[in-house]
């Protein structure tokens, strides 16, 4: 009896330890998850375009700090970028939570193994060719032989012009020397005549021309009608660990870009006043760009896949990407219904 004693209570003791290991056990992985899940900064990128107004309205009017402080959220922290190859860059680097950018630099990255979804598109069309004065311009045979600056290979001006010099039966590697270059160093090369022409999201067309050193010849809808532009992208890891933060984005920019709708002028006042530029300028640029601001994602799913497809036959990317993996429409399609529901 007292070795049986001896073996019940070794055994108690025993599992005493283990019941206690399991449960610290527990209770630190408990510990790990809430610190994974706690998030009271967004690190946000853009670049300073008409196109990403939304982002600055929302900036400039306090939206993003007070709808997100209801999830924890108490800091944006607010990043730069002159096109979108160096902001998919960082967001692949995992510096950047939520991005403003063109679909064409979200494709590529992504099939560099970027773990983020376009949740909603910022806008489409919106871009010019501009050409010297004393270019004649009559149909795209006429750029034969011309040095034509753009952004950086994989953006959606890149994408757009070289698949248009194709379909017009220019080959853009060997018939055109173009040239990627972030915008106002583009401005400056076509000023001081180092370019034939250059091909750029608004302001800048308008800058060129307002400053005598070129004309619009061709907007981008007409080289692919209502194309996809910028986008929305939210990283995998918000879109996984905290959903509720990504459907209010989500509804936050839904928000900015209604206003922008309905207060262009003042639009264009918050863009002057973000970036210096000159106001005068800037209005003029979104009376004669052809873009729109648009949230609804059925508008651009076609056209991003497109880019897709256009980017694996230029060589960029090593395979097409399907709808699933560009985009995550789900925020969208929750935050509009939810509007509806209050109407």
């Amino acid at each position: 009896m007292k070795k049986l004693g001896i073996i019940l209570l070794v055994l108690l003791m025993v599992a005493s330890i283990f019941v206690s290991g399991c449960t610290s056990s527990n209770e630190g992985n408990k510990s790990e998850v809430n610190e994974t899940s706690t998030l009271t900064e967004l690190n946000i990128g853009y670049q300073p375009s008409t196109h990403q107004i939304a982002y600055m309205t929302a900036a400039e009017n306090g939206w993003w700090k007070s709808d997100l402080a209801p999830y924890g959220i108490t800091k944006i922290n607010e990043y730069q970028f002159p096109t979108g190859a160096p902001e998919m860059q960082a967001m692949l680097a995992g510096d950047l939570d939520v991005a403003y950018v063109g679909a064409a630099p979200v494709i590529t990255a992504l099939s560099q193994g970027l773990d983020a979804k376009i949740i909603e598109p910022v806008q489409i069309n919106g871009s010019s060719l501009v050409l010297r004065p004393e270019y004649k311009y009559e149909s795209p045979q006429d750029l034969k032989g011309l040095k034509i600056a753009t952004y950086p290979p994989g953006t959606i001006q890149d994408t757009l012009i070289r698949n248009w010099l194709k379909e017009n039966g220019l080959d853009p590697e060997k018939d055109v020397t173009i040239l990627g270059m972030a915008p106002g160093d583009a401005v400056t090369a076509i000023s001081a005549k180092q370019v034939d022409a250059v091909f750029l999201p608004h302001p800048s067309p308008t800058v060129v021309e307002k400053e005598g050193n070129g004309r619009i010849i061709l907007q981008s809808g007409e080289m692919e009608a209502n194309h996809s532009c910028c986008v929305l992208v939210v990283s995998g890891k918000l879109i996984r660990e905290h959903p509720d933060i990504v459907e209010q984005i989500a509804k936050t920019h839904i928000k900015a870009t209604e206003y922008n709708q309905e207060h262009v002028d003042e639009a264009a006042q918050i863009y002057s006043n973000k970036t210096s530029e000159n106001l005068e300028i800037v209005k003029a640029s979104l009376k004669e760009w052809d873009g729109k601001w648009i949230t609804d994602p059925a508008l651009i799913e076609n056209s991003a896949v497109n880019y897709s497809n256009v980017q694996y036959e230029l060589g960029y990317i090593p395979k097409a990407l399907t709808q699933e993996e560009i985009f995550d429409t789900s925020f969208y399609e929750k935050a509009i219904s939810e509007e509806q529901a209050k109407e």
